[in-house]
């Protein structure tokens, strides 16, 4: 709880030493996010300004400070009679009583309600992890399939303008009888097929990029400017370290391991509540006169008293049942242990096979359909102009070639997104790491 409590130190520290540096670094940000953005940049960004991110630290803050609170003796208590009609003693009528009283905790007891405390801003700070990685993730899913949208779109402009030159091509050869009007209609539809792409792709691009600026608590219209491409990252690690690696560091399992502590120090609790409290505590009463011939010697004086009380836990089957919820929370949280890995190796497994798959689809397209259709394409063209193929079956090989290209960056913004999900899930990069080139910081899809 130290390192806790140290680290939430150092954080206010830094934050009130770094204002002004940190507003100089957001500015800096929001300028590279209208040129040549970089996932990094919009994770960065989103680091600072995510509202999630920031409720979510300030209940873990919450949290450590209830630790000062639950250690802390219960407040004294000091009480003061007085009498409208003063009592008469001996030395003489007590007009007022003041008492000021102390509770003292059975030794043990505050340490070990701390130790409940500390399970919990573990727990607190363990989800705090869980909403930055999820909202890095979602960043870089947004990232990813904005990608595909702007690579899409320049997909859909080159294939609309070799359209435009393929129907003209054709109402040539339609002009002198070298080509059908089935085959102009193709081509017409074909072209139509692709404007369709072309609005609807602008419509998918604002959307998400009304998505991606929410994630970043940004305006819906601000601009996100030439996205950079990360390129294939292949994955270092087998399906068993995954799974070793998701066991070690995934939110939902490392939070039920914290909760799995909390109950056993909630029923190491229970054992202290079963245990009295002591009080202690001293008294003033003022003692007037008394109205007598004869007074006491002593009469008048005041009196000073001393108390010692503690509490009786008599009700032993209340006692039995607080043990005995404790103990049922320990068994239910190491069930709840026992599901979360189960759960966890199911969705690695899930996001290994998608993985892969993305990975086979990728070099499906980009090896070998690819080519395939390119050289098909050039083959088709050929071939219409030396008479052997009709018009219809060039604009179908193209056809054919726009449909392989828009799956290859289809397949390549899944395998990002999926890759974002398992490194949430693993909780570490899972990939080869590589220093990018200017060249390639200089690039990017527009």
């Amino acid at each position: 709880m130290k390192s806790v409590l140290l680290m939430f130190l150092a954080m206010l520290c830094a934050f009130s030493a770094g204002t002004v540096k940190s507003q100089s670094f957001g500015s800096e940000i929001e300028d590279r996010l209208a040129g040549n953005v970089a996932v990094s940049d919009l994770i960065a960004y989103a680091y600072r300004n995510n509202p999630a991110i920031r409720e979510v630290r300030e209940a873990w803050r919450e949290t450590v400070e209830q630790y000062r609170i639950t250690t802390g003796y219960p407040d004294p208590e000091i009480k003061f009679t007085y009498f409208p009609e003063p009592i008469e003693t001996r030395l003489g009528p007590q007009e007022w009583v003041a008492g000021l009283n102390q509770r003292i905790p059975f030794p043990g007891k505050l340490s070990q309600a701390g130790k409940v405390v500390e399970a919990e801003a573990r727990v607190a700070h363990i989800k705090l992890d869980r909403i930055v990685k999820g909202v890095m993730a979602s960043v870089r899913r947004s990232f990813h399939e904005l990608l595909y949208i702007r690579t899409a779109r320049k997909v859909v402009t080159q294939n609309l303008r070799l359209l435009v030159h393929l129907r003209k091509l054709g109402e040539t050869a339609y002009a002198r009888d070298r080509a059908a009007l089935m085959d102009m209609v193709k081509a017409q539809s074909q072209l139509g097929q692709i404007r369709y792409d072309s609005i609807l792709l602008e419509e998918l691009e604002l959307t998400e990029k009304t998505r991606l600026n929410g994630i970043l608590n940004r305006a819906p219209d601000a601009r996100i400017g030439t996205l950079v491409d990360e390129g294939f990252q292949p994955v270092v690690f087998s399906l068993k370290g995954l799974y070793q690696l998701a066991e070690a560091n995934q939110e939902d399992l490392r939070i039920a391991r914290a909760l799995v502590e909390r109950a056993d120090a909630k029923a190491e609790l229970a054992r202290f509540e079963n245990l009295p409290d002591f009080k202690v505590g001293v008294s003033y009463s003022s003692i007037g006169h008394p109205d007598v011939p004869v007074r006491p010697e002593d009469s008048g004086r005041d009196g000073l008293g001393f108390q010692v009380g503690m509490t009786i836990p008599l009700w032993f089957d209340k006692n039995r049942g607080r043990v005995a919820r404790a103990e049922a929370g320990i068994r239910k949280a190491r069930a709840a242990e026992e599901v979360a890995i189960t759960e966890i190796r199911t969705r690695v497994h899930d996001l290994f096979f998608r993985l892969n798959n993305a990975k086979r689809l990728m070099a499906l397209y980009r090896d070998d359909l690819l080519p395939q259709a390119m050289n098909a394409m050039e083959i088709a063209e050929t071939w219409y102009r030396e008479g052997q193929a009709s018009f219809s079956d060039f604009v179908e090989t193209q056809g054919v070639y726009y449909n392989f290209q828009l799956s290859l960056a289809r397949a390549s913004a899944d395998y990002g997104k999926v890759l974002a999900a398992m490194e949430r899930l693993t909780g570490q990069a899972i990939t080869k790491t590589s220093r990018r080139n200017k060249e390639k910081a200089q690039g990017g899809i527009k």
